[in-house]
């Protein structure tokens, strides 16, 4: 059969290529006509103000006939020539820095606000951290906001929303900590971006002390502030509480609805979101799209199939629902399924789609299915993403194929943490140690990037898997705790425990269960137990049976685990007794099995 497929340079070519000609013919819708100059920066800002407040961009000053509002903000760019702005001014053309992705103008705009003194007006300096949050330059966001004199509330709630949208939670949390103990009062805006990164941490406890500030201001029957109360106690867990402030909502509307469904259906309480549903006076997409997604997280896809033929409006957001149900669930295949009806629907797939297919083509390490994946992403204009290129680079990572997977991530015009991880995943799971810290230390030089707990398991892992002295797994475990303020994970103990039983030393692995305070957590000790089987330690092996059976009354594991090593010793008599055991309550060692890709076929 000939090869029909691009090389992965040649599919990355295409995708600039494309790129490029789309932002030709963005430049040619875009073309504005001759400019003429203001006489004055008064009529300039009036006319920036009234572009930036209005969608209407066909002004008399400047001709933009069928020109987007974000185009005549260009024209003014050039109009302005020679013209120094005011305050008001300013403030429009910094928040059209941001709009238009134009960070080296907003450093210009920066710069003339400090040599005019504009700076101090307290909405120019807002606007200003607005423009590096969107840039998504935290540090100078954060330092912009430091040198603020007198800090309104405008200020703050910029900055922790900024912190908030781009999922750095517990900065936002700790900004708003500081906002409570100053002289500035939080306003609603405030609880809001407070409860959201409550929502996303789930934490119910710091969540519920805000809701009770939020009654003592007297806020709680702002329908904002309660449909966030909402969201936050339903992603909590909580959802006898989300139920309960969705019925003193006075003035109730759709997103209230729509929360206290989501509630309900993502902590199993499927009955309970049904019943909200019916009551819903004009239920919409979302009110189903939350109940489907609810449906699937607990495993009954056919149910939430079934509501997917039947809702009215169905869109991307329906079908991600499910895709994402089926790879969860490892039915990778049934995700491929319902990709291909979404796509002979002719139903939109945005960036979510994209990535959730290659990650359950990732676990099937299915090559060829990923590169035809890819090749649609360009088809679609989104291989540029973060999001989907970080899901293309962790599929050719499993796949074998790290340098298709490198040659993607230096492609990408912008990088998450996410985008770092799953490339120093990739190196991990390949076995490429010197690339692995090669990628750390210039992970560690990014300005508004910072390793997480997941990048530090990867390097932990890279350790075991090479023979690499503990002393380094060690170092890497106590700077993720002491430098990072990194608190270890279950995953992170086991890590550690398997590395420290291929070194032969068990002893510190369970003195280290231990110190860090897991020794109620069954999962590590069976860790530990697996690690006891490859250096033949009968005596620790004992200790974490007992431990397994106790906390994880998985006596099947134990059995085997334990037969082997009992026979390993030669005490036949004890390898008898379990075998006895493993007989009368019928367990057997379950078959392993394995996966090969011939052709399309997995």
């Amino acid at each position: 059969m000939p090869n029909c497929f691009l090389p992965i340079n040649e599919i990355l070519v295409a995708g600039k290529v494309m790129r490029r000609f789309l932002c030709k013919e963005a430049r040619k819708l875009h073309k504005i006509h001759p400019l003429i100059t203001f006489p004055s920066s008064l009529a300039y800002s009036t006319t920036l103000n009234r572009i930036h407040n209005h969608d209407d961009s066909n002004l008399s000053l400047v001709n933009v006939t069928g020109i987007h509002k974000q185009g005549a903000k260009l024209a003014l760019f050039e109009a302005s020539c020679g013209i120094k702005p005011n305050s008001f001014a300013l403030v429009n053309l910094i928040g059209a820095a941001s709009d238009l992705d134009c960070p080296s103008f907003g450093q210009q705009l920066h710069s003339y606000a400090l040599r005019s003194g504009y700076f101090s007006h307290i909405y120019v300096s807002a606007s200003l951290i607005k423009f590096y949050v969107r840039m998504h330059s935290f540090m100078d966001a954060h330092t912009l906001f430091v040198e603020i004199p007198q800090p309104n509330v405008v200020s703050w709630n910029t900055l922790i929303s900024g912190y908030v949208h781009a999922r750095q939670f517990r900065k936002a949390l700790s900004l708003f900590t500081y906002l409570e103990g100053s002289h500035i009062c939080a306003d609603a805006f405030s609880f809001t971006s407070a409860l959201a990164a409550c929502s996303q941490l789930s934490l119910f406890k710091l969540g519920s002390s805000i809701h009770s500030k939020i009654v003592k201001l007297g806020m709680a029957n702002a329908t904002v502030v309660a449909n966030c109360l909402i969201d936050m106690y339903g992603k909590c867990g909580s959802v006898e509480h989300a139920v309960r402030v969705f019925f003193e909502t006075v003035d109730k509307d759709i997103i209230s609805w729509n929360s206290v469904i989501a509630a309900g259906a993502n902590n199993s309480q499927i009955e309970l979101a049904c019943k909200f549903l019916r009551l819903m006076p004009n239920p919409d997409t979302i009110s189903y799209n939350g109940l489907i997604n609810g449906i699937a997280r607990a495993g009954n896809m056919e149910d939430a199939i079934l509501i997917l033929s039947t809702m009215p409006g169905s869109n991307s957001s329906s079908w991600n629902a499910i895709i994402t149900g089926f790879v969860n669930r490892n039915r990778a295949r049934e995700a491929l399924d319902m990709f291909r009806k979404m796509h002979l629907r002719n139903v939109q797939m945005d960036e979510f789609t994209f990535s959730i297919i290659l990650n359950g083509i990732a676990g099937l390490s299915a090559l060829t299915l990923g590169m035809l994946i890819h090749c649609f992403t360009i088809k679609c204009g989104l291989d540029a993403s973060v999001v989907v290129g970080s899901a293309l680079i962790d599929m050719y990572s499993k796949c074998g194929q790290v340098d298709d997977a490198e040659s993607i991530f230096h492609a990408l015009p912008e990088r998450n943490l996410v985008s770092w991880n799953a490339m120093i995943s990739g190196y991990t799971r390949n076995g490429d140690f010197a690339r692995v810290i090669h990628l750390f230390k210039k992970l560690k030089m990014e300005r508004d990037i910072k390793p997480d707990g997941v990048t530090f398991l990867n390097l932990i892992s890279a350790c075991s898997h090479n023979q690499v002295p503990s002393e380094v797994a060690i170092h890497y475990f106590e700077s993720m705790i002491d430098e990072y303020k990194i608190a270890p994970s279950v995953e992170h103990c086991c890590s550690m425990i398997r590395l420290m039983g291929q070194k032969g030393e068990l002893w510190r692995a369970e003195r280290m269960i231990h110190e860090l305070g897991f020794e109620s957590c069954g999962v590590v000790w069976r860790a530990l137990l697996g690690a006891c089987g490859t250096q033949a330690d009968l005596q620790v092996a004992e200790i974490a049976a007992a431990k397994v059976i106790e906390l994880e009354r998985d006596e099947d594991y134990v059995y085997v685990m334990m037969s082997n090593m009992y026979a390993s010793f030669g005490r036949w008599e004890d390898v008898n007794v379990i075998r006895d055991l493993m007989s009368t309550k019928r367990v057997r060692k379950e078959a392993g099995s394995s996966s090969i890709e011939i052709q399309d076929m997995c």
